[in-house]
């Protein structure tokens, strides 16, 4: 069977050999070199990298890291394996062979391991738009090693069928994330929408997005760009910006009373403010991402302004579910179903504080203190990675009642609707209308797991760490004995009473969504 798979192999080689292809002699041989040492995928994978896409970065990462796996996986255990010797090229035409004769051996093909692996990666993040002509070069160059002499088509095969599973194989410690949440579509509900955004009143968190104070002054914060896109596309629209000194809730009460349509640029805490709004005034929300993370517009697919532009236009409105937190005493007896769910007019009281994305307590909520104090002088990202390296080796738990049972709890996540990684906080969800809560919490004895659970958290699979639980809930109620809890919500810390009760508004926020999503 392998002699006549080898004779196979070599008529295959042959017969690419003698083809002709006009214009393409000249362009598969640079092809092939190009993607020496993978010069070609890591260029692509830079691109990706710089542009203001999350799917785009996540797949430059992910297609990288496949290269990463399947390259040693090929080099040194497949090479040095099989040991086969590189096609004799008496046959190829001289004008192909532009490239340095190899010294490795051929099976299986480096080159075609690396397209195979970066190609899948992509694939498994990007817009078909991006990964159908990243395949088709991966293809080209797999075709131009045979082409130029450099491997049989045998070496192709065993390359590309390597690369791809090191591709695929990303996803049992990074899975991959849909592009955007499902959420149910507002049938039978009309906005008026205008080309010049008449109607539209848009409150703008200047602060958002901006790396640091001294970086204010010199390149535009992410709200900023926003602004100045809104402005040009739709110049009939209020913008509301806003002041360092002012009442965000103010604000954006006072722009609701005057707008059709209320839109939000910013982080998910100023979107978690024009939500509120959006809810009491019965308002359609659009969301524009101008912040850090822009967790609730990404999961809307909602990822540059002019996705948001192009979602107002298109005048598609769906429906997300509100998740909230209030005083377990204040919560009045129509306010929730049995499951912890509904759709009351109440989504909007007072007593109520609403989260779109995650609410969380223990030591996540002193790493955003610790975050906020360091902030200003460090910039967000350094100041979040010392504040985490703090928080991890000095926080303590927090002894609180879950549901009826007492417990020492070191970690707390609460995510509005199902979140679909196993991590402490992940940050994709599947379907943002599911009526449901997802509980993530690390209960201890008289010792943290600091190490374990630092390296499960970094490794995104908390699920190992001891006294990890989590479950789905319509509500989740809260006592703490030390008389009060700290509560992260949207990235906004606040303190709340001893008693609290978690729940959701199934459906209550109507907001635009692509018209492709």
């Amino acid at each position: 069977m392998l002699r006549r798979l080898g004779r196979a192999d070599r008529w295959a080689f042959d017969r690419v050999a003698a083809a002709r292809l006009p214009g393409l002699e000249y362009v598969l041989p640079r092809l092939s070199r190009f993607a020496d040492h993978g010069v070609l995928w890591f260029t692509t994978a830079g691109a990706l990298a710089l542009s203001r896409r999350a799917r785009l970065r996540r797949a430059a990462l992910r297609g990288s890291v496949g290269i990463a796996v399947a390259s040693p996986m090929v080099n040194i255990l497949g090479k040095q394996a099989f040991r086969r010797k590189r096609p004799v090229v008496d046959l190829v035409p001289p004008i192909r062979i532009r490239w340095k004769l190899p010294t490795s051996h051929a099976f299986p093909s480096g080159h075609s391991a690396s397209a195979a692996a970066f190609a899948t990666g992509v694939a498994l993040e990007a817009p078909p738009a991006l990964a159908v002509p990243v395949a088709a070069t991966a293809a080209g160059v797999a075709f131009a090693r045979v082409y130029t002499g450099a491997h049989y088509p045998g070496d192709v095969l065993a390359g590309l069928g390597i690369g791809a599973l090191a591709g695929l194989g990303t996803r049992l410690v990074w899975p991959a994330r849909p592009p955007v949440a499902r959420v149910t579509r507002a049938e039978g509900e009309s906005v008026q929408v205008t080309r010049d955004g008449r109607g539209l009143v848009a409150v703008v968190n200047p602060g958002s997005g901006a790396a640091s104070e001294a970086a204010r002054g010199i390149l535009p914060g992410n709200a900023e760009m926003a602004v100045g896109l809104i402005r040009r596309e739709l110049p009939a629209a209020e913008i509301v910006q806003l002041e360092p000194d002012q009442d965000l809730e103010k604000v954006f009460e006072d722009a609701a009373e005057r707008a059709e349509v209320l839109a939000v640029v910013g982080g998910d805490g100023t979107v978690n403010a024009g939500a509120r709004a959006a809810l009491k005034h019965d308002l359609p929300l659009l969301v524009v991402p101008g912040g850090t993370f822009d967790h609730f517009a990404r999961a809307l697919g909602v990822e540059t302004t002019t996705d948001a532009i192009a979602a107002y236009r298109s005048g598609r409105l769906g429906r997300v579910d509100v998740a909230y937190v209030a005083p377990a005493n204040g919560v009045r007896p129509g306010g929730a179903s049995g499951n912890g769910a509904s759709s009351d007019g109440g989504a909007a009281s007072e007593e109520r504080h609403l989260f779109l994305n995650t609410a969380s307590f223990g030591a996540y909520t002193e790493l955003v203190d610790r975050r906020e104090r360091l902030e200003r002088r460090l910039g967000k990202w350094p100041a979040l990675a010392v504040a985490a390296v703090r928080t991890l080796r000095h926080s303590e738990p927090v002894e609180v009642v879950v549901d009826g049972r007492r417990r020492r709890v070191w970690l707390a996540f609460v995510g509005n609707c199902v979140y679909g990684a196993r991590g402490a906080a992940p940050n994709w969800r599947e379907r943002l209308d599911d009526g449901r809560l997802d509980i993530r919490m690390i209960f201890t004895g008289r010792r943290v797991p600091r190490v374990r659970a630092v390296a499960a958290i970094m490794a995104g699979h908390l699920h190992v760490t001891p006294g990890y639980r989590a479950w789905r809930a319509g509500g989740l109620e809260l006592v703490s004995k030390d008389g009060g809890l700290r509560l992260a919500r949207d990235g906004e810390v606040s303190s709340l009473p001893a008693a609290i009760r978690f729940g959701k508004h199934a459906g209550a926020l109507a907001v635009f969504c692509p018209a492709d999503g």
